[in-house]
């Protein structure tokens, strides 16, 4: 039998997984790595250090599964956005500081924050490449970090420089290969494919020059992939791109010449690994799909949203679709000629988390929770439906009827796409007790729910057409998390096979895609590979009582409302502290 293995690196931990030809999980093993926090908003990582735990997670994963090296027929990656410095010279890591002679760490992971002022620098520009990223580049990719390092390395450091996505630098690493992925570049390094937009080269050189990042135009943009047929190789998702060198497969306990696959961004392996799961309920009527559209359009229909601290957003479409305050569109990163959307939610996991942790009763509850051989959720959960009972409602929605949360603690990634949002809560009392803190709880589970909705919404208002949402990670095991969200969104959620596997799951998907490469190179279609492997997925459905309906109604009313209301609060407190006399009296008339 055939394997495939999938690697996925995240913030804290590498993962490798085995599939068979089925799709089904032979062995799983997880190594964590390391990460320094040298000062506050800088978070470095080692490239070293990570191709050591992926070596290891593998090894466990084949030792688990008694898998023969032999039988693995292909290798995928998928990881963080983060940006990996190297020596052109040797491939030797580079500091990227703040201390500069601690070559060990040599990654920008994707969570820091040091570049603010080149950031707005580049949006400050306007340039037409920003319109691709959501009209303006985030902190959190590669471009304002690799200026950051310009500004910042000792002089002549930074042209001895090269730059790699770390997806890209993993496989990089496998083949040694200079290529790059369209998954990487596009979504997070303002690369536009050739084609769109009147884009010769992918690279733009105008962009790079306004941005004071000459060098990297340099020999036809070399030091971050070159150009497409001419000088660099850049591939969609899984496609094949060399064989595992023998150094690395030794370190790996692979056999080398195994194909390797284009890597992808670790949520947008997220998306592979969940919006294929078969659907055989008979209610299931979400798709859509009329005579007009191929097969693969039925992932149009579906949003792949891969939950955990925080949510990434992912959807399909077959043309160009530009959304306010979503990421993209991307061409080609997933599937050739096709597009993708990014959206998100800063903080879901974190929120919940947060909200526990931060109640004065939560050391009681936990108690409670441990007493009774449960997760602190499990416990919350059960604690609601008794005092649902209690209070004679007929649904948990009721509990929170007059109680309104905003939840956007650590800013609004979309569709506002505002770092300044900030969190607000209408329904406090001297109330301490465990039974409050469930209802806080049961709050913020309702504004991820309000939340999402306001996101599809936007995606839908702009040309897209989403009617079910297909969600990873552990809040899948959150029951009254997936009814919420059905719920506040009308949407059926379908839960996938592998709750916490999806992302490395889609990383070997990548590896089997590259393993169907002929002579040529060409290779089978990712969309048919994924409906093969991706397993039988269930279905919570939305409620259909009248009365809860016009109650998520009102709430999300008002959700839209407290997120515009706090806005517009700043706009009047900044408009008076800068004595702006126009600007104070046309918003003191939206207050009249």
């Amino acid at each position: 039998m055939s394997h495939y293995i999938g690697i996925d690196v995240g913030t804290g931990s590498a993962r490798a997984c085995i599939i068979d030809s089925k799709g089904d999980i032979v062995g799983l093993a997880t190594e964590d790595i390391k990460q320094w926090n040298p000062k506050p908003d800088f978070y470095n990582q080692s490239s070293d250090d990570i191709w050591a735990a992926c070596c290891v997670a593998v090894k466990a994963a084949l030792a688990m599964g008694s898998i023969d090296p032999a039988s693995v027929k292909g290798i995928g990656f998928d990881a963080t956005c983060s940006l990996v410095v190297i020596s052109e010279a040797d491939d030797s890591p580079v500091a990227v500081g703040p201390d500069f002679s601690d070559a060990s760490q040599n990654i920008v992971l994707w969570m820091d924050h040091r570049c603010p002022d080149e950031t707005a620098e580049i949006n400050a520009t306007g340039h037409s490449v920003l319109k691709y990223v959501g009209g303006q580049m985030s902190i959190e990719m590669e471009v304002p970090k690799v200026k950051w390092l310009k500004n910042n390395m000792p002089e002549g450091m930074f042209s001895k420089c090269k730059f790699y996505d770390l997806a890209d630098f993993l496989t990089h690493r496998a083949t040694k290969k200079e290529t790059r992925s369209f998954c990487s570049a596009v979504c997070k390094q303002g690369y536009v494919p050739m084609g769109v937009d009147g884009s010769m080269k992918g690279w733009s050189a105008d962009f790079l020059e306004a941005i004071d990042l000459p060098e990297l135009i340099e020999d036809d943009f070399r030091r971050i992939g070159g150009v497409l047929g001419i000088n660099g190789t850049i591939l969609s998702a899984g496609e094949y791109l060399g064989g595992l060198l023998p150094a690395a497969a030794e370190e790996l306990g692979l056999v080398p010449g195994t194909a390797v696959g284009s890597g992808v961004i670790d949520a947008y392996a997220g998306w592979i690994g969940t919006v294929a799961a078969q659907v055989t309920d008979p209610e299931w009527h979400a798709d859509c799909v009329d005579k007009s559209e191929s097969d693969l359009d039925t992932a149009t229909h579906r949003l792949a949203a891969v939950a955990g601290t925080s949510t990434c957003h992912l959807a399909v479409t077959n043309k160009s679709v530009f959304v306010p305050g979503i990421w993209g569109p991307y061409r080609d990163v997933l599937l050739p000629s096709y597009w993708m959307a990014e959206g998100g939610q800063s903080a879901t996991g974190a929120l919940l988390a947060h909200v526990i942790s931060s109640h004065p009763a939560s050391a009681e509850a936990r108690k409670l929770a441990a007493a009774a051989g449960m997760s602190i959720f499990e416990y919350l959960n059960n604690l609601l439906e008794d005092m649902r009972k209690a209070a004679g409602a007929h649904s948990l929605e009721y509990l929170i009827k007059h109680y309104y949360f905003y939840g956007d603690l650590h800013g609004n990634r979309s569709p506002i796409a505002s770092e300044k949002m900030k969190g607000a809560v209408i329904g406090l009392s001297f109330d301490v007790s465990v039974e409050a803190l469930a209802l806080s709880y049961l709050a913020a589970v309702e504004f991820i729910g309000l939340q999402t909705r306001h996101i599809i919404t936007t995606l839908n208002d702009s040309g897209h057409s989403i009617t079910s949402i297909f969600l990873s990670g552990g809040q899948c095991r959150n029951p009254v998390l997936t009814s919420f969200m059905a719920s506040c969104t009308g949407m059926p959620v379908v839960i996938p096979k592998y709750i916490d596997a999806a992302v490395v799951l889609g990383a070997a998907m990548l590896g089997a895609k590259a393993s169907t490469a002929d002579e040529q190179g060409f290779t089978d279609n990712l969309w048919d590979i994924m409906k093969r492997m991706s397993g039988q997925g269930t279905v919570v459905y939305p409620t259909s009582d009248v009365k809860d309906i016009r109650l998520l109604e009102v709430k999300y009313k008002i959700f839209l409302d407290m997120a515009k209301r706090q806005q517009e609060y700043r706009a009047f407190t900044d408009a008076v502290l800068d004595g702006d006399d126009d600007a104070t009296q046309k918003l003191a008339s939206v207050f009249a």
